[in-house]
């Protein structure tokens, strides 16, 4: 990872060295070629003008051959026998029969001069000259590429090296002491003093929101509690009266069961506040006993009420976890289903891979299923209990103890909630 940008920038450049020795041997190989044209054409006219002059003083001049060129003279009355027959139509001006053999056309009222050029030599020459320039300027790029290349390296090190070492970092206590302005390379620029300022300052700051926050927790811990604990005893005294009557025994077991309802919710916020390497208090503990507990919750909320609550074990597991965890997620999910379910039937089935809590409520439409674990969305307004933190919470706490929850509902036939035991 940490060499990740060193390795992108040589990429870069070798990249750049390719596309640049391909563009330069295209340009000398067109410069080659142009100036070869060039050459053969100012060559040929010299030659001819030369045959011009000389045959105005000496018409009795003979025509010059050699190894790689040949002239021929056609006088205005015919004879173009003495001509190959390659050129003898050819058009006034330079003619290139092959890659490497020109003819030059003058045509003057003296008659035609014709002189064919084989550039053997004249290539020769040229690619020797073009491949010295060539050799010598990709050796020069490839240099200056490595120097570059050397220099860039330098200067990300020290970027790399910091990367290094905040990838370590334990995001709950970051440790600075190694980006300290006394511990950085001597050859470190200002921008990565700069940006190991601001790292510093940053660690600083989370550990000091890490620490308030387990204040906090610890503090909430215990002033949530103790009223609550007030409460109950309290409802436990009064519903102990002999004088009570049957309203409000009714209406004290209504508020034991909001106490308790609000234990469990403390219990899943102070467990999902914690860091993940401190595991709240875990035993072994019979699922099937934490759904009876659950169960017997919710059925005083059924009386007077058309629905049919089963629960039926397939072979429910034993975990070895927070008991109270699962109490909340079943909890919840429970009470979604009584709250969601006029008429019908609630049903937790248990095997040993997971439990499912099937209902025959209102159900969700694939809109309000896609949202349901965002925290504080109500898919249904009519229902006016809960506060749409129920199944944000189920799924947290499901994916603090690798309980996986999933939903799968259709609109007027109802849903079936999953906890899978990974």
């Amino acid at each position: 990872m940490t060499q990740g940008l060193p390795r992108k920038i040589k990429l870069a450049f070798i990249a750049q060295a390719l596309i640049a020795s391909v563009a330069l041997c295209l340009f000398v190989t067109a410069l080659g070629l142009a100036v070869r044209q060039t050459v053969v054409n100012q060559a040929s006219k010299h030659e001819a003008q030369r045959f011009w002059t000389q045959q105005a003083d000496h018409p009795e001049s003979t025509l010059l051959h050699g190894r790689f060129f040949q002239t021929y003279f056609v006088p205005p009355d015919g004879g173009f026998d003495v001509l190959p027959p390659t050129v003898r139509d050819l058009p006034r001006g330079l003619n290139q029969l092959a890659f490497d053999r020109f003819v030059y056309v003058d045509d003057r009222p003296q008659g035609r001069f014709v002189v064919a050029v084989d550039t053997e030599l004249i290539d020769m020459v040229i690619l020797l000259t073009a491949a010295g320039a060539l050799l010598f300027a990709l050796m020069t790029s490839y240099l200056m590429a490595w120097l570059t290349y050397r220099t860039t390296k330098r200067m990300v090190t020290p970027v790399s090296w910091l990367s290094d070492i905040v990838a370590r970092w334990d995001p709950r206590a970051p440790d600075t002491s190694a980006i300290r302005s006394s511990r950085l390379p001597p050859d470190v620029g200002s921008e990565v003093r700069q940006l190991t300022g601001a790292l510093t300052g940053l660690a600083d700051r989370v550990t000091d929101f890490v620490q308030r926050e387990r204040d906090f927790t610890r503090d909430a811990s215990h002033e949530l509690r103790t009223p609550l604990t007030v409460i109950r005893v309290a409802t436990d005294l009064m519903l102990a009266d002999p004088d009570a009557s049957e309203r409000q025994l009714r209406s004290l077991a209504r508020v034991q069961r909001a106490g308790r309802d609000m234990e469990a919710v403390i219990d899943a916020f102070l467990v999902l506040a914690r860091e993940a390497e401190i595991e709240p208090l875990s035993e072994e503990f019979d699922v099937r006993e934490v759904i009876a507990h659950e169960v017997a919750r919710v059925q005083p909320l059924l009386v007077g009420r058309p629905i049919q609550l089963e629960v039926s074990d397939h072979g429910a597991p034993k975990l070895f976890a927070p008991p109270h965890v699962l109490a909340v997620m079943i909890g919840n999910l429970l009470g979604n289903a009584v709250r969601f379910t006029d008429a019908g039937r609630i049903e937790l089935q248990l095997t040993p891979e997971s439990i499912e809590v099937r209902d025959t409520g209102i159900g969700m439409t694939p809109e309000t299923l896609m949202k349901a674990f965002d925290p504080f969305y109500r898919g249904d307004s009519g229902h006016q209990e809960g506060r749409g933190m129920g199944l944000s919470i189920v799924r947290r706490l499901g994916e603090r103890f690798g309980w996986p929850v999933s939903l799968d509902s259709e609109p007027g036939k109802g849903t079936v909630a999953t906890i899978r035991f990974a």
